[in-house]
Formats: C-alpha cells, structure tokens, sequence
C-alpha cells in the first residue's frame, strides 16, 4: 500500500483527539474501520504509530515523525489546492471588477465610481450577510474586492491571508421617528432607551454581543432585538415598532432621524480587502482603494448631522 494524504489526515485525526472513538466521529467513519485503516498504514510504514489504552492514544516515536511531516505536507497541500482555484478564476490583467460587499451603505457608491472610471470594465456584485463567505469567495479568485464592515477593534475574517486596509470608522447611531420625544435632542444616552425595543441588520462577529454588553453598562437588558433586512428596520422604526440601530453614515429617510448616542459606546469598521497574489492587488493599492475612501466621503456628506459631530469627534471618519 502506498501512503496518501487521506491516510496522513487520519494520523493527524488521531493525534489530535487523542482516541480513535473520538478520531472516527471527525472523519465520519466507524470505529472497526478507522482501526483497520490505522493497522494498514503502520503495516506500509513499518511500525507502529500509537501506543493505545483505555486513557486514549499516544503517538510512539515513529507516530511523533510521521506527524511532524504530515504537519507540513498537509496545509502545503491545501495551499497549493487553494492557489490552483484562484489560478483558474483569475482573469490575468485585471478587466472586469468582482466586488463582495456585506449589506453597508458603500457597495452602491463603490460600483458606481468603479464603472465611471473603466467604462468598458464588467463590473459584478455579491453581497452576503456573512463576512466569512465574502472572505472566503475572494480567497478562492471568486471575487476581486471584499468591501466589509466589522465590529469595534474586532480583525476581519481571514486576516492573515487576505490584506485589509480600513476605509473609515463610524459609530453606531440609532434611528427614531421623527415624532419620537427624544427625536429633537443632539444627542442620546443609551439608558434613556432603556424601555424600548430594537432593530438592527444581522452579520457575522461580535456586534450583538457587544450592543448587549453596552445595554449591560448602561443598567439594563434589551426588551427585544429584530435582526432583519434594512427596509424592515425602517419599517419597525417609522411604525414606532422599535428603535433602530444604524452606522453613522446610513442615508436619510423621510419620517426618520438618526442620533449619536452619548460615548459612542458602539463603532463600526468599513474594510476593503483583496488577495495579495490575485491580479486585482495592483489595482487594489491604488485606484480601487482611493475609489473606496470617495464612496466613503460621498456617504459622510449625504448625512449633514453625521458631517457636523465628526467634527467634533476626529477619532472617527475617513482613515487616511
């Protein structure tokens, strides 16, 4: 019997889970046939690879070596699996724009200046409510440009194989009706809220957690939060269903106001990521990340409130 990769997988299973019950149900395999798999490739190898008892399973001196190259052949593998799928859907020269976008205020503006500027550049769009399946497309050459928002300090998915650069910093405002008696204050401290229900848009990351966390500061506990779609959060608000929570730079809507909240106890990250061997990197230093920042800055002067408070909060906005 020759040695293979699946077998080299099965060894790294076992080492890790330290039994071979606990090995087979992360391969989806009966125990029998792991077992006999196991005597297979200690057979090919010429010894044996655990010493097994009723503690578990240890990896024998030859089990030591066989791991610490599989340790290297196996992600070396999977790297290589990972550089052919970008290979084949990279395109060469960058000619057309292959832009995923989670559901932030930027993606429209992106595209627009992205087509103004290459005329005959097909430009295409995906959005999704996961960070990780955005990151994950562009790993695989699926998409050129990852434009994403994350929560507070939290890195975004994937950081150390994908370059990340932050556009801008918002913080998180919330959305009233315009007939709310708070609507005409400058500014809301969130335990004022305190008796109100929520809306927000549903993502990936820690921001549920830490909204949760700031309510915690601020002596209570939510009533309820809806996570759905932004026309529906809209709808809540102007139906006086809930309070929403919005970034800083969500566009104007008739009947509705947006307010910082005293502190900003909330902020959001607007990223724009790429591959750093894909044919959009190039591209990606200068052009579409200086297109990015514009779409940022045209988003920040459709809200003249939002325009007025960085001003005097310089922490936040455009990142240079």
């Amino acid at each position: 019997m020759e040695l293979e990769l699946r077998h080299l997988r099965t060894v790294r299973a076992i080492a890790d889970t330290g039994s071979l019950t606990k090995a087979a149900a992360t391969l989806g395999l009966a125990q029998p046939a792991l077992s006999a798999q196991l005597r297979r490739i200690e057979k090919a190898l010429g010894g044996t690879l655990f010493e097994r008892d009723h503690t578990g399973a240890r990896a024998t001196p030859l089990g030591e070596l066989v791991l610490e190259r599989a340790r290297v052949v196996l992600p070396a593998v999977s790297e290589l699996q990972a550089e052919a799928v970008r290979f084949a859907n990279a395109t060469g020269p960058l000619e057309r724009f292959r832009l995923g976008g989670t559901h932030g205020p930027l993606l429209g503006g992106l595209v627009d200046r992205i087509a103004t500027a290459n005329p005959a550049a097909p430009v295409s769009t995906y959005t999704s409510w996961s960070v990780d399946e955005i990151a994950a497309l562009t790993i695989d050459g699926r998409l050129d440009f990852a434009l994403i928002g994350t929560c507070g300090e939290s890195p975004p998915p994937l950081a150390e194989r994908l370059v990340w650069e932050v556009v801008g910093v918002d913080p998180v405002f919330v959305m009233l009706p315009e007939d709310h008696p708070l609507a005409g204050e400058k500014e809301l401290e969130l335990a004022a809220l305190a008796d109100q229900c929520w809306a927000d848009v549903p993502g990936d990351g820690c921001f549920a957690d830490c909204f949760a966390t700031a309510c915690a500061r601020a002596g209570f506990t939510p009533v309820s939060v809806y996570e759905t779609d932004t026309s529906s959060v809209v709808h809540l608000v102007q139906v006086g269903r809930a309070i929403g929570l919005c970034r800083a730079t969500f566009p104007p809507v008739p009947g509705l106001v947006t307010r910082p909240l005293a502190g900003a106890p909330l902020s959001w990250r607007h990223l724009l990521g790429w591959h750093p061997h894909s044919p959009a990197a190039d591209a990606a230093a200068g052009a579409v990340a200086g297109q990015t920042r514009t779409a940022y800055a045209e988003a920040v002067s459709r809200s003249p409130g939002y325009a007025q408070w960085l001003a005097e909060n310089p922490r936040f906005g455009l990142v240079s």
